[in-house]
């Protein structure tokens, strides 16, 4: 039977080896921001993305799968879901800056 408990390692310790390193070799230190695009990844069609995150219903997530699916297999040219939602908040956020005659703001008011 043992008779304490192990100690765990310190996985946030800076001094550690770090596996990648180990593997791989050690990399090269950043020598710029990696969330800003540089203008060569621009031009290569990177463009300025982050990754966010947002509590859906069931529902809707169903239904923006399903139209997703019927847009490909209708040959819709789009290109993934992140698009079809990036042009769908777009068309969201115009329909918000109409003021009095938005309809998203009529939703709102209606729940």
């Amino acid at each position: 039977m043992a008779t304490g408990r192990k100690k765990l390692p310190d996985f946030f310790r800076d001094d550690s080896i770090d596996p990648v390193d180990a593997v791989t070799g050690k990399r090269k230190p950043l020598t710029r921001d990696i969330s800003t695009p540089s203008a060569k990844d621009v031009k290569a069609g990177m463009s300025t993305k982050k990754k966010a995150g947002f509590y859906l219903s069931m529902e809707i997530i169903e239904r923006f799968n399903r139209k997703f699916y019927e847009l490909k297999l209708a040959g819709i040219a789009i290109d993934n879901k992140s698009t079809l939602l990036e042009l769908a908040l777009a068309f969201a956020l115009d329909d918000l800056d109409k003021g009095a005659k938005s309809r998203v703001l009529r939703r709102l008011d209606n729940r």
